[in-house]
This record gives C-alpha cells, structure tokens and sequence, in this order.
C-alpha cells in the first residue's frame, strides 16, 4: 500500500516519499525498515491494517498505513480512523489534571467530596463458602483522585482481576452503579475503571460533559480534529473495521455498521482517533504541557508530575486475563518493572533497541499503542483494530515497529 505523505524530514535528511508501496525516493533507504515492518504485518502476520506514526515533539518524522480498512478492500491512509478505547484515559488524565491547576479539586483529597456516591464504598473480602454470596466490608481509606488516576483505588475490570472476575462470575455480570473495591485504597496497583470515574468527577467540576470539555479544553486547542466520542456520517468511510481472532486463529470481521451515538461519554475509552491526532496528543506531552501553537494546555509542573513513578513500590503493567476472547495476559516489559505515574505506564528500565527507560506509555484494547520518550525527544503511535488485546502478533508488529523506528530516525540524542 502506498505512503500517503510527499515529505518528512529524517534527523535533518529530508526526504521524498513515494507513492509506490511505500519507497522512499532518493535521499535514503532508513524509512524502509518502518514500512517493511508494517507491510511485514500485513502479509505474513495477516493483520488486517496498521497505520504508524513516529513524531519529534516539533515534526513528523514518519507516517505509514498499510493493509485495508475491511474485507471489501479500501485501503487504509494516516487519516484511518479506531477507535482508541483506553488510550482515552490519559486525555481523561488531562482534562482532570487542568481542573487541579484551576483549583476546583485536590489530588489527596476525598473525591467523595465532589461524587457523594463514592462515600460509602466497600471491600470485598472474599465469598461465603456455602452460598457464594460476596463478603463485603467498609472501606476504611477514601478514594481520592490520585487513587482514581493512578489505577491504585481498588475499582478493577474484571478481564484482569481475579476476585472482580469472580464476583461478576457470580452475579452473572451484574455489578452495581458503584462497583465494590478489590482492596484498599492505595495498597497496590490493579487496572481498572478508576479513570471513568475520574471522568465523572470532570462533569461534576466542570458542568460540561466529557465531550464537550474535551473539545473546548484539549481536542480543540489542539487541533486534533478527528478525535471525539461522536463518529458524524460524514466520517464513516475512513472508520476501520474490527475483527476478532477465531479458536482456528483466524480474524473474523465484526459487522460494518455505524457506531451509535453512546448515552454518556466514559473516561476509561470511548474515542475514535487517528495517528495524526494523538501524535499532537503526545506532542504536547513532550512539550511539557504546550501546543504547536504554544497554546497551554498544562503547566510544565503538572507534566513532570505525569511523567515520574506515583505508586511507590508497587508494580504496574503486569495482568493476567480471565477473558481470553478480550485479551491475552499482559506484561509490557517482560522481566523487567514498571511503574505508573498520572496517567501513562513508566518503564524503569531501556527496551533493547527502542524507548528509553523513564518513557510513557499505555495503549488500547483493540490493539492500538504508543509511547512517549521524553529523554530522546520521540514519541510514537501505531494503530490496529483486532482483539485480543496484546495478540502475539499484535505485540510482535509493535515490537518491530519500535525497533525500526529507533534505528531508522535519527532521534535527539
């Protein structure tokens, strides 16, 4: 499939792109080991689309789409749009992280202060050997925002939970407005919804909804305008299709059909986004809290505080599945530790011939990642749309991706 982009500068090389499978023309051969991994993904790891983007915090260094956007055959292009799922809880991070600098809430505080129904939440301590019934006890520490963004408030999906999975086995999937607490607040690091509820406690400041205030407060002031919870008519074309992978490991092609407009608008996932718009995301990171039109989005402090290790000696980014069909277990940075700051997955240690230690990362369920690598001025994002989250292959074509895209661009010392 052809690059879509006629120029891009390359560690101060700048080059010609072709629109002929993706050569380069001219300058150099060093992009060819991004497209070659893409087109790499697309006909031996036989995924359907992957689109790739790698940015400086001031350029676009390389931008490829590779494979189709379903099974009747357009191709996708760097304006393909997925949906990005959690990828939307670091913009959730943002929006409440500008409601700290505005004063209307307190990291530390009780967020019970601003959503009374987190006032009275409870622990589960196990089950009753007998009926099964879950034991529940008060909680004895209150959530806070830090708790709630830092996935250490004890509000956990049940794909990667054990004991959330347990309940939710036993009441047959349902769970109350207010879901119980697998452990104390604080005590250690779980994935979860702690993120929606950061995003309610936004409407709750704000009295904007989260779309609302995300397109007046980050999305607008950033530019990034195929990125929303809301997929207009007008758009519907450049939506890439999902699929899921088969007990035969096929993928299977979910229905094509329009997305529905959602009754409420969830911190933890919801957006569809395209390459281009969360590299302006992650752009701003590396700015330390500006656009490329020096417009503040935060203050520098908050972004540092973004970027350095919020759960003391616990460790993140490490989860067993309980639901196969939605996700493979997931470890990022095998045997090694990572931590969690507000907002992004920190790994502690380099990855051999990619990110450097101290980067920022997460991603979503559909197989959408990236990182950002404040210490080399990079930051990256490639896109697919299958499950299960972290499918081998999934992981493999990322793994390539990164690696090629540290030793193809010339990136800032």
């Amino acid at each position: 499939m052809p690059h879509i982009i006629s120029r891009r500068e390359f560690g101060g090389l700048t080059a010609v792109l072709g629109a002929q499978g993706g050569r380069l023309l001219g300058a150099s051969n060093r992009v060819g080991k991004l497209d070659d991994t893409l087109r790499y993904a697309i006909a031996q790891r036989k995924l359907p689309a992957a689109v790739g983007m790698v940015a400086s915090e001031g350029s676009i260094l390389y931008s490829g789409a590779f494979g189709t956007r379903d099974s009747s055959g357009p191709p996708v292009n760097t304006d393909s749009i997925f949906s990005i799922a959690s990828m939307t809880k670091a913009i959730t991070t943002v929006a409440a992280l500008q409601l700290v600098e505005q004063g209307k809430v307190k990291l530390d505080e009780p967020v019970s202060q601003h959503l009374p129904q987190l006032s009275t939440l409870e622990v589960l301590e196990g089950f009753d050997p007998e009926t099964g019934k879950a034991r529940l006890r008060p909680a004895r520490t209150p959530v806070t925002l830090n708790h709630l963004l830092t996935h250490t408030s004890g509000i956990c999906y049940d794909i990667w939970d054990r004991d959330m999975f347990q309940y939710t086995s036993k009441t047959k999937g349902a769970v109350p407005a207010v879901p119980p607490l697998m452990f104390e607040p604080g005590t250690r690091w779980q994935y979860g919804m702690g993120v929606d509820w950061a995003g309610r406690l936004v409407e709750a400041l704000s009295g904007m909804n989260l779309e609302q205030y995300f397109q007046a407060k980050i999305l607008g002031p950033l530019d990034m305008r195929d990125t929303s919870y809301l997929l207009p008519t007008s758009k519907f074309d450049r939506l890439v299709t999902g699929y899921a992978r088969q007990a035969d490991a096929s993928l299977k092609q979910n229905p094509r059909v329009a997305p529905r407009v959602p009754k409420e608008f969830g911190g933890g996932g919801g957006l569809y986004s395209t390459t281009g718009d969360y590299v302006r995301f992650m752009q701003m990171i590396l700015r330390k809290g500006r656009g490329s039109d020096n417009v503040r989005i935060l203050e520098a402090k908050t972004v540092e505080s973004m970027e350095i290790n919020q759960i003391g000696a616990a460790t993140a980014g490490k989860m067993k599945s309980y639901s196969p069909n939605l996700s493979s277990d997931v470890d990022m940075q095998p045997g090694a530790t990572d931590k969690w700051g507000l907002g992004f997955l920190i790994n502690t240690t380099a990855y051999e011939g990619g990110r450097s230690a101290g980067s920022l990362a997460w991603a979503g369920l559909f197989n959408t990642f990236f990182w950002i690598d404040p210490k080399r001025s990079i930051c990256a994002v490639l896109m697919m749309q299958f499950l299960p989250f972290v499918d081998k292959e999934a992981v493999g074509v990322l793994g390539d991706f990164e690696r090629a895209a540290y030793s193809s661009l010339q990136a800032k010392p």
